[in-house]
């Protein structure tokens, strides 16, 4: 089964804790602090396979988890770090972020990867606290937790030419003959209802990739039909072959119906390289109608008929033509991708933290610096409590209190940790 769409939730792996821990041997009774790091979560890394040619695997809704990373161990060994978890997806593939539909990757090359979700680092044991000032710490950080994250993957086809036209227009039998794929052909619309890919050979030296996309109808840009699905996988082709069947009423209509289809979906699919191609002209009255539509279209068009191979090699010759002097279209998304950033120390400071106040004598802290701090800090101890205590104190929590008119015994949350404010 052909499934270009899949929405997964991938979660990266929480880095092991620190240890604190002590040596005490027959000959060291006083060994001093020998607690390990804790090791790295597992990050989750999408691959591009050739071997793969759909996301059917993810159909429905899957959760792709990351191991935790292990806790460090006593005299100074390290925890194990997890191994990371490689995601095998059709090479094609487009990852999106689901909230905000922000745009990750294009994974268009075999082997090509990306890590979308990093493994949480594992936290420093008591041995990396031990200092001239404190030699026996009891102190240790936690493993910064996983990243949790809902993605869209999309399926883009990596076809060089891209047939388009209305039902019956002849795209599945022009595949057919000018390829060694084998599309279902039938006298009724939406024969074809999932993409065709076939490889057509030019010269001993020379061929091209064609794909035969199902059936536009007028509102496909809108969703109507199966038009939306499969208009995408037409962003990554370098030349469409708009084909016009010569049996159509009116083939001029048709033709002006597929190219408002083509140009409302956007991307600039419209300013890509077409070859119009007037197909089933094989008798007197289709003839005409191939010259009375080249007439009122003012443009080159190739007449075909697949049934006797009339014009299918100068079809060919055309695309094969375009396609060596046209380069590969990169996809919006990848093209608006901002690679590098300019910071600028007066504007790009981070806020540590706010204070909100939720409800009277209740306030919460927040902010994405000051809870990754907390999460490191370990206040299963005296002195870890104390550690996080005073740090609160130094980045000025206690004085916004203040000015946010807290008074004794209020309580003030920071994630999961409550404590009561004291003037």
């Amino acid at each position: 089964m052909f499934i270009d769409r899949a929405i997964v939730e991938v979660r990266s792996g929480k880095g092991g804790d620190g240890m604190i821990a002590f040596l005490h041997e027959k000959y060291m009774p006083y060994g001093g602090p020998s607690g390990g790091n804790g090791g790295r979560g597992a990050s989750i890394i999408f691959r591009a396979n050739k071997s793969i040619n759909t996301l059917y695997n993810y159909r429905h809704s899957k959760v792709i988890i990351g191991r935790d990373g292990e806790k460090g161990l006593t005299k100074n060994k390290y925890g194990r770090g997890a191994d990371d978890v490689i995601v095998e997806v059709p090479v094609g593939t487009v990852i999106y972020e689901e909230k905000d539909h922000v745009f990750l990757a294009d994974l268009s090359k075999d082997g090509q990867t990306v890590m979308v979700a990093k493994g949480g680092r594992g936290g420093r044991g008591n041995a990396a606290f031990k200092s001239d000032k404190n030699r026996v710490p009891r102190i240790a950080e936690n493993g910064l937790p996983g990243e949790t994250k809902r993605l869209i993957l999309e399926l883009k086809l990596l076809a060089d030419v891209g047939l388009v036209g209305l039902p019956n227009a002849g795209k599945s039998t022009l595949l057919s003959v000018v390829s060694n794929a084998n599309p279902e052909i039938a006298d009724y619309p939406f024969t074809t209802i999932e993409p065709n890919l076939g490889v057509v050979n030019v010269s001993k030296y020379e061929s091209f990739v064609m794909a035969d996309l199902p059936g536009l109808i007028e509102g496909a840009h809108l969703g109507k039909g199966l038009g939306l699905t499969f208009l995408r996988h037409l962003e990554r082709c370098r030349v469409i072959v708009h084909l016009v069947s010569m049996e159509s009423d009116d083939p001029y209509n048709d033709y002006k119906i597929i190219k408002e289809e083509i140009k409302s979906y956007g991307l600039g699919l419209d300013k890509r390289p077409t070859i119009i191609v007037a197909s089933k002209v094989e008798d007197e009255e289709t003839t005409k109608k191939y010259l009375s539509f080249k007439k009122k279209l003012k443009k080159d068009v190739i007449a075909i008929s697949s049934l006797t191979h009339e014009g299918i090699n100068e079809l060919i010759n055309k695309c094969q033509e375009i396609l060596s002097v046209t380069d590969i279209f990169p996809l919006e998304e990848a093209s608006n991708k901002v690679l590098s950033r300019v910071y600028d120390a007066h504007k790009d400071i981070e806020k540590i933290f706010e204070i909100v106040k939720e409800k009277d004598h209740v306030y919460r802290i927040q902010g994405k610096s000051i809870e990754r701090t907390y999460s490191l800090i370990n206040i299963s101890t005296d002195e870890g409590l104390m550690r996080l205590i005073n740090y609160l104190r130094k980045v000025g929590v206690e004085e916004e209190l203040k000015n946010k008119g807290a008074v004794s015994g209020d309580s003030v949350y920071l994630c999961d940790f409550e404590f009561e404010y004291l003037e």
